[in-house]
């Protein structure tokens, strides 16, 4: 069975696409430990994102995701971590 990854590249075209970048944001900079408040993505934001990673990756998040990683490299990492879960389970 193929491992997916979910990858920094695949959070930015979603946080893009499902509540677009404040003004002054680039989200192509260095912003791996920035906190997604730091960037512009508040609560409702990030539960678009979260529903979006869901549906395109197949894979379920905890209602907690986004508090526990408030970080786009934790939450790459949280995410590969539950995909691998899967893999590993199946």
């Amino acid at each position: 069975m193929l491992e997916q990854e979910f990858t920094i590249d695949d959070l930015k075209r979603i946080l893009l696409e499902g509540a677009g970048a404040d003004e002054g944001v680039d989200l192509d900079g260095d912003i791996l430990d920035t906190d997604f408040e730091e960037l512009g993505y508040e609560s409702l934001a990030l539960l678009e994102t979260g529903g979006r990673i869901e549906r395109e990756f197949g894979v379920p998040l905890d209602d907690d995701v986004f508090n526990d990683n408030r970080t786009p490299r934790a939450l790459v990492a949280a995410i590969n971590a539950t995909l691998k879960g899967l893999v590993d389970a199946a």
